[in-house]
């Protein structure tokens, strides 16, 4: 499939939004794993990101706030030739859908979670988000925010999860090939993307981004198989690490539920006539 394949109208997030960005290189992702349209399901949340269904050509659906992994599960479970992918905010996922996010990680189910972080409910025109950091100054938090933000790697990390990323919108090119990686990882898989919000957080700007990023990518001696180097990442404070952070092999939820079964999709789902009829006595 071709990359314009996947293109539909034109987005209307703000000039300069880092979603444009996860946008562009879904299509490259997509568009280099030779997928086609049929062959995708979006699952989105509710936020900016959520107009992701709106424009990007594949099988859609736009579900309640925090609820699009639950969502997304039904959908690989009933047809596992799907590649599905949940596109999330981190307070959509890491809030009211935290819940969720922890028991989609250590169920493994085969699906690619984007977490689109900028730190601040966007959407709902700039309130303090589980991801804000603490003293961040918003509609909701006019004296700073008392709560210490919540870090959603390490609570994958924690949790059990086997393939955990973070890329940075204003890095497109490392960002498709993290998106490749996940897309092609057999169980699930959470990238998180570091995505500047330019007119609701005027603080954490693709600057201050910058200044901020550790690409272990690039760090010869890191070994993305370490579980223990991985969550030791995080305990710098003054750094925030993008790249392949952890990744290693084993069973999803599918293979070990439906091993060589029909999906359910697929399956003949015709009513027993005479079983459904001594059923139906039994309320008469």
């Amino acid at each position: 499939m071709r990359e314009d394949e996947y293109h539909l109208d034109d987005p209307t997030w703000c000039r300069g939004c880092g979603l444009f960005a996860v946008f562009a290189s879904l299509k490259k992702a997509a568009a280099s794993l030779n997928l086609s349209p049929e062959d995708m399901a979006v699952i989105t949340g509710i936020g900016c990101h959520g107009r992701f269904n709106n424009y990007f050509r594949a099988y859609g659906f736009h579900g309640l706030h925090g609820r699009p992994l639950p969502v997304a599960t039904g959908v690989k479970l009933a047809n596992k030739g799907l590649s599905v992918l949940v596109i999330s905010g981190d307070g959509d996922a890491y809030s009211i859908g935290l819940g969720h996010f922890i028991h989609s990680v250590r169920r493994n189910v085969n699906l690619t979670h984007i977490v689109v972080n900028n730190s601040v409910y966007a959407l709902t025109e700039g309130q303090t988000s589980p991801t804000s950091q603490q003293g961040f100054v918003s509609i909701s938090t006019p004296a700073g925010s008392k709560e210490m933000p919540l870090d959603g790697l390490v609570l994958a990390l924690a949790s059990g999860a086997k393939f955990v990323s973070r890329g940075f919108s204003g890095n497109p090119k490392q960002l498709t090939s993290l998106l490749k990686a996940a897309m092609t990882h057999d169980g699930y898989s959470l990238l998180e993307v570091l995505s500047p919000c330019v007119t609701h957080n005027k603080v954490n700007t693709y600057k201050w981004f910058q200044s901020k990023i550790y690409d272990v990518d690039r760090d010869p001696e890191y070994d993305s198989r370490n579980r223990s180097r991985a969550l030791a990442l995080f305990q710098n404070q003054e750094k925030l690490p993008v790249g392949l952070i952890f990744r290693e092999k084993g069973s999803s939820f599918d293979d070990l539920s439906l091993p060589g079964q029909i999906p359910i999709a697929f399956t003949d789902l015709k009513v027993e006539a005479d079983r459904l009829n001594k059923l139906l006595e039994k309320f008469e």
